[in-house]
């Protein structure tokens, strides 16, 4: 189907132009992307292998570490794959089906990451502000209760928005102006009114990204509180060393969602959010596990021992 804008009949099947160039960068960014997508899944799944093999890692901080390799996995699988097709052959089609399940799981896997980093702050609050109270309260059967709703929480929010994206009906055109199909692409191709729709997905989005950063600052804030009342400058050290990693990923990820989703319309470009959008569907998976694992002393020993074992 030709992208036009004088299309008038129903559109079935959408074309993502992706990154338009020459053929030989287009060479070039599917070997990049791809050795970067390689490497994601192997750093993943290697976090994943060494904390299920090392007895030292069963801790609540660790266990949803797992979680979030896991979904990082996953999540750098819902976009990368159709981005390396549309480099190396070319095929820019994808079905209506297609793309509101590509949606779907970028949805379900992007709102479920921000709520399980939030869970995460709150390990991490529980650590350093009530250590005598750690074991008992993030025992395994709360934390496994947490990581289900975690899960859930991402679901729900992810199928209530692509339940009122899938009843618009797209007749204006269908060239979506991205690399995968996300929602504001998608519904400036709506041709019937989508005011109710635009209205979920505002309330939506304001609810999975405003209440989990509330939260996740309100627990900093009081780990920052306890950290400056220790009275020895090596005790303040390594309670911060303990959730370093963790700020680190949480800034990458609001910065760029903020970026993303908090600006005006007006100062909105495509180029700049195709840019964007690389850093947290591509980059951040394959830092994450980097920067959770390089200055970790427990999760170093467990791989040593792995190791010397093996």
């Amino acid at each position: 189907m030709e992208g036009s804008r004088n299309v008038t009949q129903i559109v079935s099947t959408f074309i993502i132009i992706g990154f338009p160039s020459s053929r030989s960068l287009q060479i070039l960014f599917f070997f990049l992307f791809l050795f970067m997508y390689i490497l994601t899944t192997i750093e993943n799944l290697l976090v994943i292998t060494i904390i299920w093999k090392s007895r030292n890692l069963h801790k609540p901080m660790y266990f949803f570490l797992g979680n979030l390799s896991f979904l990082e996995a996953w999540y750098v699988t819902v976009t990368v794959p159709k981005l390396l097709c549309i480099f190396i052959s070319d095929n820019k089609q994808i079905t209506f089906t297609a793309c509101m399940t590509q949606l779907f799981f970028f949805l379900f896997l992007g709102c479920t990451e921000g709520v399980l980093l939030t869970v995460m702050a709150f390990g991490r609050y529980v650590a350093i502000c009530n250590p005598l109270h750690y074991v008992t309260k993030m025992n395994w059967h709360f934390c496994f209760v947490l990581a289900v709703c975690t899960w859930i929480t991402g679901f729900v929010i992810a199928i209530i928005k692509i339940y009122f994206i899938s009843q618009l009906t797209f007749c204006h055109s269908n060239l979506i102006n991205h690399f995968y199909c996300d929602v504001s692409p998608i519904l400036n191709l709506a041709c019937t009114d989508m005011k109710q729709t635009e209205v979920v997905d505002f309330v939506l989005a304001l609810i999975i990204l405003l209440v989990p950063l509330l939260l996740t600052c309100l627990s900093y804030l009081c780990i920052l509180i306890t950290i400056f009342r220790i009275p020895h400058s090596s005790g303040r050290k390594k309670a911060f060393s303990t959730c370093g990693s963790h700020l680190v990923v949480v800034i990458i990820l609001y910065s760029t969602t903020l970026f993303m989703y908090a600006r005006p319309s007006r100062a909105q470009s495509i180029n700049s959010n195709k840019l964007v959008s690389v850093v947290y569907t591509v980059v951040t998976p394959f830092l994450n596990p980097i920067i959770y694992c390089l200055r970790n002393k427990e999760v170093k020993a467990a791989v040593y021992k792995l190791l010397s074992t093996n």
